[in-house]
């Protein structure tokens, strides 16, 4: 059974016209956290399939959640590495429908430990169109989108162009000359950062996720003290009033106290 998404999730903004609709299967806690779109051709080359199964499961064990759309190919190879777990899976048809059929197993292990979303109602197929809107959505919930290989005037150079618009940045695996030619366009172009060292960028990728959940910690560290309200206002000031309002503390008496 699935179910509506009843949270506005702020990062759907950048699409032209957010979703009237928004189904899903499975965990969505996992929208919380740090969210890296991965996508790439269906017939990868073996570089393309052993550098994304690396860099996806990187990252995974970094905390990061991978984004795809569920296909063969780029899609299936960033879902499995990462592990169902750390996964969000795009929909182009309706969650009564594992699609496509190749990956049906994948797809089940995501709805039970992942999560997938869809923005057509049940019994709805896969058409041309969904994939266009499916595409938007796997760019627009990422932080940035990465790109394995992809061929030019491909389903993949529409989700660039997206991430474009939407202001993303855009990272690319560097190919030989012949292969993969939208992304080695890209680079030449410079409309995209190309990666070199897996290891380097995963820690550029986290950092700024590491250096904000320390300051997450630093600031209930300090209310955990139960300071004066004011005291706190001058050193936490939009922190305070994002916490209050999510009910992680309450202000009593001109002291703050954490919630459990």
């Amino acid at each position: 059974m699935q179910y509506v998404v009843d949270v506005h999730i702020d990062a759907l903004d950048a699409m032209r016209t957010y979703p009237k609709e928004l189904f899903f299967l499975g965990n969505l806690d996992l929208l919380k956290r740090k969210k890296i779109s991965i996508v790439g051709s269906r017939k990868p080359n073996q570089y393309a399939r052993e550098m994304t199964m690396q860099l996806a499961k990187k990252l995974a064990q970094r905390s990061c959640v991978i984004v795809s759309g569920g296909a063969i190919g780029i899609d299936a190879i960033a879902h499995k590495a990462a592990g169902a777990k750390n996964t969000v899976m795009v929909a182009a048809t309706g969650l009564d429908k594992r699609y496509p059929a190749i990956n049906k197993n994948l797809i089940s292990a995501i709805e039970k430990e992942g999560l997938v979303l869809s923005q057509f109602q049940e019994g709805t197929p896969s058409t041309r169109y969904n994939f266009v809107l499916r595409n938007e959505l796997v760019v627009a919930l990422g932080d940035i989108l990465i790109v394995s290989y992809a061929d030019e005037k491909s389903g993949t150079m529409h989700s660039v162009a997206y991430a474009q618009k939407m202001g993303k940045k855009v990272y690319v695996l560097p190919h030989r000359i012949g292969e993969s030619q939208g992304t080695n366009r890209l680079l030449e172009e410079q409309n995209a950062q190309a990666i070199y060292n897996l290891d380097a960028f995963v820690d550029h990728i986290c950092k700024k996720e590491i250096q904000q959940q320390n300051q997450e910690d630093e600031f209930l560290a300090y209310c955990m003290l139960n300071p004066n309200y004011e005291a706190a206002l001058k050193r936490y000031a939009s922190r305070l009033f994002e916490a209050e309002l999510c009910g992680e503390i309450e202000i009593k008496n001109g002291q703050i106290r954490v919630l459990a």
